[in-house]
């Protein structure tokens, strides 16, 4: 009796290690490869192409070159992704940006804040889920204070045709119709 309880706790102890084990390996699929965003948004007016020329890039500029970057974009909506490599929720929702990118990036600016990351963790990540955006490196969160966007991750902010923050909307998108809503009600 004592060698079947044995077994038995056993045989549970490896079936506990091989779903601990799954966890997590249910990445998300990567909506688009970047071959596919680039073609998606060919001809898009002037500061959506410049912009999305440095699409997948982590770039350096701080706050400073963050609010500039959202200058040059006036005229259009913009939506600012925050995330960072080491977060589910931010690995979750990023096929549905990649979506809407690809599917509104020609009337809206897509923009991303890569906050509180690991740089060489944030360009592997960006070649897994190529986005045709920057993402601006954030390593203390200044950026993201800007817009409210200090509280969770991810976080979206949403900034209308003169620059003005609307929204910013703490935590992940459950789903793309989520997110294409907030699109819709506050990138105009």
């Amino acid at each position: 009796m004592v060698a079947s309880n044995r077994s038995l706790a056993l045989l549970l102890a490896a079936c506990s290690l091989a779903l601990v084990a799954g966890c997590g390996r249910d990445e998300p699929r990567s909506a688009a490869t970047a071959a596919e965003l680039a073609a998606a948004l060919e001809g898009a007016p002037s500061p959506l192409e410049r912009l999305y020329a440095r699409g997948g890039e982590v770039v350096d500029g701080g706050l400073e070159g963050f609010e500039r970057q959202l200058r040059s974009l006036r005229g259009y909506p913009v939506v600012v992704n925050k995330w960072a490599s080491w977060c589910g929720p931010c690995r979750f929702e990023f096929p549905f940006f990649q979506n809407q990118a690809k599917r509104k990036g020609k009337r809206i600016a897509f923009l991303a804040v890569d906050s509180r990351d690991n740089r060489e963790d944030a360009r592997k990540f960006l070649r897994r889920y190529p986005v045709p955006y920057p993402s601006w490196f954030d390593p203390k969160g200044e950026i993201a204070r800007s817009f409210r966007g200090d509280r969770a991750a991810p976080e979206t902010a949403f900034y209308d045709r003169s620059g003005e923050l609307v929204y910013t909307k703490p935590g992940g998108y459950s789903s793309e119709a989520a997110l294409a809503e907030d699109v819709r009600r506050y990138a105009r």
